[in-house]
């Protein structure tokens, strides 16, 4: 299995109480910590307002940080879990993709979704249309993106999109292009598009949900005439790991009281069950991602929610479940 890890960012609420003067000396430190414990991949969000409500926290924007990551680190790969379409043209995105990559030395990936959080998109006076052509809207744009970094002058007549010449230069340092991670487990629309473009996929709450879709997505493999083992399948993970259960369950609170400054009640519950599902010592979460290897998810997308005030859940992840399950 492979593994990549999130940078604290704000959106999750995890650089509250932390100084906006320190704020770039922590997401920064958190990439580079990451890239010293073997992560193959620094991940960002793609948000403008907080989750698992609005407030006046801050969430760093996603491409702003992909550019300065991409000068702080030299080793770990970069990527978005992931861009909302909606919110940038897709001709430009590529463009600013494609410089990205130079810049980084050919270390970016492109992590592209349908969008989903009504709330930003209203917000931000976004179109929030049907979801039906959201995802026609991210299919366009995968293949806009694939001809802007692979062609001169890119030509394009869609429904939802048109170029008249556009000219992506520098093209991106990785051939053919950038590798496309398709996020979302939607089973007749986004699903079909990763079947015909991507690299790279992510979805899956349950193992069960994660196998079931699996297959959905080698139908629609088999349909597009594309290899579906080709395709690196993976879930996103939010981990709690220390030495001991009582390790374990002191970080558990520790959450529990951070949150708790924002939401409180059911809101608060189920913030606190999401984390409950990959909490435990190195040996326990061994043995509960082994069912999804097992299932075919190669790739682990990890979240360790206290990372920005703790780093010892990374460290002992790397020095642990990490190398224990590389290469399975």
């Amino acid at each position: 299995m492979r593994f990549g890890a999130f940078v604290p960012q704000g959106w999750q609420l995890d650089l509250a109480g932390i100084p906006t003067d320190r704020h770039w000396e922590t997401i920064s430190g958190v990439a580079s910590r990451l890239e010293a414990n073997g992560f193959e991949n620094a991940f960002v969000f793609d948000h403008f307002h907080t989750t698992p409500i609005p407030t006046q926290e801050v969430t760093y924007e996603a491409w702003t940080l992909m550019g300065a990551l991409s000068v702080v680190t030299s080793t770990i790969r970069l990527g978005q879990m992931c861009t909302c379409n909606s919110y940038r043209p897709p001709a430009y995105l590529a463009k600013v993709a494609a410089s990205i990559d130079v810049l980084s030395g050919g270390r970016l990936d492109m992590g592209i979704g349908a969008g989903w959080y009504e709330h930003e998109y209203l917000g931000y006076g976004f179109e929030f249309p049907r979801p039906s052509v959201r995802i026609g809207q991210l299919e366009e744009a995968v293949q806009i993106m694939e001809k802007m970094w692979t062609e001169d002058e890119v030509h394009f007549d869609g429904k939802h999109y048109q170029l008249r010449g556009a000219i992506c230069q520098p093209k991106p340092v990785q051939k053919p292009h950038i590798p496309l991670w398709i996020a979302g487990g939607g089973e007749e629309k986004t699903l079909r598009v990763a079947a015909r473009h991507a690299a790279y996929t992510n979805f899956g709450i349950t193992v069960e949900e994660f196998a079931r879709k699996s297959g959905i997505l080698a139908g629609h493999c088999q349909e597009a005439g594309t290899d579906f083992d080709q395709i690196v399948r993976s879930a996103s993970f939010r981990i709690v790991i220390a030495e001991s259960e009582a390790g374990v369950s002191e970080k558990l609170e520790a959450i529990r009281s951070h949150y708790g400054q924002f939401v409180d009640g059911e809101e608060l519950e189920k913030r606190m069950r999401f984390y409950g599902h990959m909490a435990g010592t190195p040996d326990q979460l061994i043995e509960r991602l082994q069912p999804w290897i097992e299932a075919g998810a190669s790739y682990a997308v990890c979240y360790f929610p206290l990372a920005a005030y703790d780093s010892s859940g990374i460290d002992l992840f790397g020095k642990t479940v990490l190398p224990s399950l590389a290469g399975t």
